[in-house]
Formats: structure tokens, sequence, C-alpha cells
């Protein structure tokens, strides 16, 4: 059976009424695609149901995100739906937005984000368990297989598409020979080759997995002359890693940890307790991080990048992201064999921290 489109209707209103919505809410969605603010708050006041969908998942933020109009953004984001709302397909509003070129549209996405999150974070303040965040990944057997390193479960650990962003790391935080460096996390042993190459006087890598300790004695890690392993958590081992220290450039990659682990490690490094000196060499130190937060979609990377920013900020530390374009194909032959996609997104972004200056250095 065919319907005729209705006149007067625009594709999102004669869409959402086919597939059966109640005209004001198909109306509220026209609203939003067309970038009508003042109509789709009338309607909203008028009883329509904000929270209604078209036959893909498409909520009135998606086709607000669509019209690129940064104040029916605002509107929509206020009368309560999600910034990070999935339509069917797996889009974000941001996606939408980007198709479009609308960037101030796509700001004022990512800032909401900004703001729920830091909400959420406040919220779900509860004091620590005294169980490790990786205490599951770390008692269980990991294993290499070609061109990745998975755990038990088949969860991606480190896959060696990451290779020419690990090379783009170590030459980031060790520009020069000479220097000290740290490594947190060895996975597959990519970017500690490619420090390897850039030959710092100490090189300190840090790996909690036993497994994956063994594999670096099985390659000759432990008798490389200027390198030096410790063999446990981090969060344990924080006394031994601070006596090799201070450390020109570090970098944090750890499988099976939380944003909160990062922010804890984010302290030891830059404003550590107790009076301890920090990790980072100051001034001078350069440190970086795999940048894999929310990878799975560029809104949420986004989002994550502003808040890691903001948090260093916080901490005395500039952050700079540089905006790496992947070769690599990020398709169903790339993630064979591994249980679900931690990467999706076209562009990486590569921070580099530094101190920031003091405030009598600025001038």
């Amino acid at each position: 059976m065919v319907t005729k489109r209705r006149a007067g209707m625009s594709d999102a209103e004669n869409e959402a009424h086919r597939e059966g919505a109640p005209p004001k809410e198909a109306q509220l969605l026209a609203a939003c695609h067309a970038g009508d603010c003042a109509r789709a708050r009338e309607l909203v006041e008028q009883g329509a149901e904000i929270f209604v969908t078209d036959e893909t998942g498409r909520t009135a933020l998606h086709f607000a995100a669509a019209s690129g109009s940064a104040e029916t953004v605002r509107f929509v984001l206020e009368a309560g739906i999600p910034w990070n709302a999935l339509d069917v397909g797996n889009y974000t509003a941001g996606d939408y937005a980007e198709a479009g070129d609308h960037s101030e549209a796509y700001d004022e996405l990512v800032q909401a984000g900004v703001r729920a999150e830091m909400v959420l974070r406040m919220l779900n303040k509860e004091p620590a368990t005294g169980a490790a965040a990786n205490e599951d990944y770390l008692s269980q057997p990991v294993e290499y297989s070609g061109d990745k390193l998975v755990d038990a479960e088949k969860n991606g650990v480190m896959m060696s598409w990451e290779a020419p962003l690990m090379e783009l790391h170590a030459q980031t935080i060790c520009p020069a020979p000479g220097g000290a460096v740290l490594n947190v996390g060895f996975g597959m042993g990519i970017i500690d080759t490619a420090l390897q190459g850039q030959q710092p006087g100490k090189h300190v890598i840090v790996e909690a997995h036993p497994d994956v300790y063994q594999h670096m004695k099985d390659e000759g890690w432990d008798s490389k002359p200027n390198v030096h392993i410790v063999f446990g958590r981090w969060q344990d081992k924080l006394d031994e890693i601070r006596a090799l220290g201070p450390y020109d450039g570090i970098f944090f990659d750890t499988f099976g940890e939380f944003y909160k682990d990062l922010a804890d490690f984010h302290q030891a490094v830059f404003a550590p307790v107790d009076g301890a000196v920090p990790l980072l060499r100051r001034p001078g130190g350069i440190y970086s991080f795999f940048n894999g937060l929310g990878g799975d979609h560029k809104l949420f990377h986004d989002v994550y990048c502003d808040i890691v920013s903001a948090d260093l900020r916080g901490l005395g530390v500039d952050t700079q992201f540089a905006r790496v374009a992947s070769d690599v194909v990020m398709d169903e032959e790339t993630w064979k064999g591994v249980k679900r996609p931690y990467w999706m997104i076209k562009n990486y972004n590569l921070p580099t921290c530094t101190w920031a200056p003091a405030d009598d250095d600025r001038s």
C-alpha cells in the first residue's frame, strides 16, 4: 500500500505521520528539522511528546542537529533529550550536524556532553572498594595472535594498526636521544620498540599482566642495557617508578582500567600528594597517552578530549591535540577475531601535555 504525501508537510513530518506518530509529534520533528525553535517550543508547550522518534530512531535532537540551528539543539537538550542519543543506525546527533557542516550546532552538543559528564561524575562519587578495576583482566590469560593481543574474552588489548600512532607518540615524548622515558602498559611492545629507536638514556616499562611480562622476557626486553622493567600494577609500584625518575617523557596505555584510573595517574605524574616529587621532569617534560577515549563515536571522543584537557589544566598542565588522519580502514576485516571494536573514528587526536608556564613566566 502506498501512502500519499500529505500536502504541506516536510519530509520529517510526513515520514513520522506515515509511521503512526501522532500529528503533534510529527509537527515537532518537522519543526526541529527546519530549525524552527519557536515552533518546536510552542508544540512542546501544547503537549507534544519530546521523546518521540521516527522509524529509524532519530530523536528531535537528531533532526535539530541536522538543521544546523544551535538554538533548536539547545532547546531540545534542555527539554530532556540526552546529548548522546543514538538512532537505529548507531549515529549520534553530532554525526548529523557534521554531515551538514554545522559547526555551531556540533559545538553545542559537545558542550552539553561535557556538562552532563561533569554532573554525573559529581553524582557518582563513591568510596573506593579496594578492588582493582582490571582485576579480572590480570587474573585471566591473554593471547598473542598475529596482528593483535586479546584477552580471555577476545577483547582487543592492542592491535598492529596502532603502530603508526605509537611511532608518533614515541617521537612526541622522546624527541631527542639521551632522556629518561617511562611507558605504562607494554602490550605488544609497539611503542617501546619505537622508543628504543629514539635512543633514550633510560627506558622504564611498567607491565601488570603476568603473561605479557613473560612475553617481554621471552623477547629479551629484560636484557636490554637501558631498559628497566617494573612488574605490577602502576598503582602498587609508584615508589619504585618514582625512584627511577623523574622522566623527560611519559606515555600511558593500560587495559581494563577506567577514566578514573587515568585521572589518578595524572595526579601521580603532575601533582602527587604527601610532598612527593612529580614523575614528569619540570620544566621541559612531555607526557602523552593513548587517546582512545570515546573511540566508537566522534562526538563522544570530542567530549572526553575537552574533559581530560580541563582536568589536566586543573593540575597546571597545557594539553594540545594534534589531529592525525588514519589510513587504516576500520571495517569488519580490521576487527576480525575481536569481540568489540574500540576505535571507529577517522581522525586521532594525539595529546601532547606539558607543564603550563608559571604565572611569573607569562608575559
